[in-house]
């Protein structure tokens, strides 16, 4: 492993500023992985991928796909070969980061399709950045007007694959508190697919 990125993605993940779970790895499941994506363990996602199920970050409101488990899809499970995009993670309010180019001859960059405003956001940054910045805090203002008072114990409660709905929705004008909004658990793909479906249909109006 002396030219793996684990050893440096590891410690990154150990001094995060907010609880950040490592999650079990199925060894011929995260090698199989890395064989679809055509990476190995010296970038920081082949390292995550390789070596860990996914990550858990800040009490799990973020949700990084890794090599897989049981509740948490692993990162080649949405890779579109023709797109050259991975959905990378998911938080719990079913906002979607994803990899990919922005043009198709460019490098890829993380992107992110919130739940507030039902759009895609080119952060501009690479992978190994973009998890860095994760890791180093950026996640606490990143979503600062999406969090409510105990968020933190309501989020820590679930499950990987299950995410928060909130309604009115965060993306509507009476769903901006989500203090008082109403908050129930249901699975994060039935969530993700609501928001998109809506983004859909109001691009058709």
């Amino acid at each position: 492993m002396s030219d793996s990125a684990w050893p440096e993605l590891r410690a990154a993940i150990a001094s995060a500023p907010y609880p950040t779970a490592l999650l079990s790895t199925d060894d011929a499941r995260a090698e199989r992985c890395l064989s679809t994506l055509g990476i190995t363990t010296r970038s920081w996602l082949g390292a995550l991928t390789r070596y860990s199920g996914g990550l858990l970050v800040d009490h799990g409101w973020l949700r990084v796909n890794g090599g897989g488990t049981d509740t948490l899809p692993d990162v080649a499970t949405a890779a579109d070969p023709a797109t050259r995009m991975l959905v990378i993670a998911h938080d719990v309010l079913g906002g979607q980061f994803t990899w990919m180019p922005a043009q198709p001859d460019e490098p890829p960059t993380v992107h992110y399709f919130g739940p507030d405003d039902l759009g895609w956001q080119d952060l501009g940054t690479g992978y190994a950045d973009w998890l860095s910045a994760v890791l180093t805090g950026s996640l606490t203002r990143f979503y600062e007007n999406l969090r409510w008072p105990g968020w933190e114990d309501e989020v820590s409660t679930l499950r990987p694959d299950q995410g928060i709905h909130t309604w009115p929705p965060p993306w509507s004008a009476e769903g901006q508190d989500l203090a008082t909004a109403s908050r129930k658990p249901i699975p994060i793909d039935e969530l993700i697919a609501y928001h998109h479906e809506t983004a859909r249909q109001l691009d058709q109006q």
